[in-house]
């Protein structure tokens, strides 16, 4: 069964109706409300094909129906081919500028209008432009097959990563490795550290080996992977409880159980980082790996340096989000963040890379 015009257009007008009204909508209400010239019998029998194929339910014994998240989906993809942003929003443009000459004022300003315009649960994710620079690199054998891996940043944070190996290495041979992980990534920004850097260094540690296997090569590769998690990330809201303006969540245990799940900072940035890395996101109800957000939608766009994506903001809020206006005002924010960062701080970078080619 196909979703022929008729049906697509009764579709639309339901998801138009349920995210307004937030109430199941029946065939004489949709007939008359919409002027979609044809009777209450027709759309009667269009609603039962469209709950039969998945994009609409029947909530309790009411006679009118619901969108599911599937409806959402189609309806969300017909908007993003659809959808300008407001580039050129003259008020979100002036606001942004306020804070520009502090990066994370900047960020945590821009979650704040975004709240404030579209009345949701707003969140800011921010790696930060001056990341941690690495400072000493340690490796230290704890037991003939097992080696403890200290890195220290300038900051003085401290990371110690324990792994196997299958022979053991003396402990002159880790003493020289060491030295020239240190010597190489001393001073180096995490997010600078990339594939070629890491070959360029495993084949100068395969001219000091001895006896060495391709365990060498393991242990770069724990190196860079645990040195690109370790990549510093800070997390704003703002508007928590406007998610609890909503009907959806009226039910106290529902509201603090979602509440309690937003604020845990560490397993929300689990859900960002593992959402895709295009321009915008949007994760619809059951699309969301963790319980507590299925009956949630999460939009969100990314924020770049160089093509670099350093960060994402975005909204949380019910699976009737309205999407037209918030894919809309995302894009718009998201172009002008964009285009600041471009404009104020590309500078900085492109200097902090030429400061860096000069040492290599």
């Amino acid at each position: 069964m196909n979703l022929n015009d008729r049906k697509l257009k009764i579709l639309r007008a339901i998801i138009k109706s349920y995210i307004q009204e937030g109430e199941a909508i029946g065939s004489r209400t949709i007939s008359k409300k919409y002027d979609l010239g044809i009777s209450p019998a027709t759309v009667r029998n269009e609603m039962a094909d469209l709950e039969e194929l998945g994009y609409l339910i029947q909530p309790h014994t009411s006679a009118g129906r619901i969108p599911t998240d599937k409806a959402y989906r189609l309806y969300v993809n017909g908007l993003l081919k659809n959808t300008e942003s407001v580039k050129n929003n003259a008020q979100i443009k002036k606001i942004l500028q306020q804070e520009i000459n502090e990066m994370n004022n900047f960020i945590r300003n821009s979650a704040k209008i975004l709240s404030q315009i579209t009345k949701y649960t707003s969140f800011a994710m921010s790696a930060q432009l001056k990341e941690c620079k690495l400072k000493h690199i340690q490796l230290v054998p704890v037991s003939d097959h097992k080696l403890l891996m200290v890195l220290v940043t300038e900051n003085s944070d401290i990371k110690n990563v324990l792994f196997t190996l299958n022979k053991p290495i003396e402990i002159e041979q880790l003493n020289r490795i060491s030295n020239l992980l240190t010597d190489k990534l001393s001073g180096i920004e995490l997010k600078k550290l990339d594939e070629g850097l890491y070959h360029k260094i495993l084949q100068e540690i395969y001219g000091i080996r001895e006896t060495f296997d391709d365990r060498l090569e393991e242990m770069m590769v724990l190196l860079m992977n645990t040195i690109h998690n370790y990549e510093k990330v800070d997390l704003y809201y703002d508007g928590l409880t406007n998610i609890l303006n909503y009907p959806e969540y009226s039910d106290t245990s529902k509201a603090k159980e979602l509440l309690s799940f937003v604020e845990d900072k560490d397993l929300f940035k689990k859900v960002l980082m593992n959402s895709d890395g295009d321009d915008l996101s949007i994760l619809i109800g059951n699309e969301n790996q963790f319980e507590q957000i299925k009956k949630c939608s999460i939009v969100s766009a990314t924020y770049k340096v160089n093509g670099v994506i350093i960060g994402k903001i975005g909204l949380i809020g019910p699976t009737r989000m309205d999407y037209k206006n918030v894919i809309s005002m995302i894009k718009g924010l998201s172009y002008n963040i964009n285009k600041i960062i471009s404009e104020n701080y590309m500078d900085l970078a492109r200097s902090e890379f030429n400061e860096q080619k000069k040492e290599e």
